[in-house]
This record gives C-alpha cells, structure tokens and sequence, in this order.
C-alpha cells in the first residue's frame, strides 16, 4: 500500500496552475511562434518604401569595424533611391577579412582596368618665374 501526503500533493498541484482554483493545470508551457511573421512584416515594409528588385548581384560584403566580414552568396536585394535604402537578403556568413581579401582585390583590379583614363593634357604652361631664385633673396 502507497501512504500518498495529501499537502505535499496539493502543494504541487497549486504550482502548476495558470490561472485561479478550478482551472486546467499545464504539463508544459507552448509557445506558438509562426515563422514568416518576421519576413511578412518586413516585406510590408518595404513594399511602403516602393522598393524594387536588383538583379545580377551575386555577392555582397559587409565589412565591419572588427575586422570581419559578413559575407551574402547570391543574395536578393532590393533598393529604394527616394529613401536611400538597401535590403540584402539569404543567407550570411561571417569570415575573416583574410579569407576574402584575394577575391575583393581582384574585383578592385577589373573595376579599375574599366574606369575611363583621365586624359593628361600636352601642354604644360611654363613657370612665370624661378622660385629659387626668389627664395635667395628673400632671405637677405
């Protein structure tokens, strides 16, 4: 025969409860959490912004004060001029700048080889009078 303590027994059923005497104990608390709330919210958002789709871009790089890099491989983005605002969206990786510097620079080397040289001009008027000469004098 189990001897069962009746105050102990009531005690735990007090802790249990969620509301007053006479309502349903819990065995666990659920938390319901729907998943796109966040993105749906965020795209309304955005659609005030007006903004509009970019395409082409197959990778972004943040590069932030610490020394690393968050790093979009084939991200969606999205931008709003009247706002100057960006969205970059999918998935990110933060690395060390050294693991992406060989990449960066050659992409800072193609952009540089197709910018517009300036045009140096020929003729390169002749000094008006020798500077060398004037400092001499000043001197005395």
């Amino acid at each position: 025969m189990v001897v069962i303590d009746q105050e102990k027994l009531l005690k735990m059923q007090q802790n249990v409860r969620t509301g007053g005497k006479g309502t349903v104990r819990r065995k666990k608390k659920i938390i319901h959490k729907s998943v796109g709330t966040d993105d749906r919210k965020l795209q309304t958002s955005l659609k005030k912004l007006q903004v509009s789709n970019i395409p082409g871009i197959e990778e972004v790089n943040i590069i932030k004060e610490d020394g690393n890099v968050v790093h979009f491989n084939n991200p969606k983005v999205q931008a709003t001029v009247q706002a100057n605002t960006f969205a970059i969206s999918g998935n990110a990786e933060t690395k060390p700048i050294s693991e992406l510097l060989p990449g960066i620079i050659h992409h800072l080397v193609g952009l540089s080889s197709s910018l517009p040289k300036p045009k140096l001009e020929d003729d390169v008027p002749a000094l008006a009078e020798d500077f060398d000469e004037a400092s001499r004098t000043e001197g005395l």
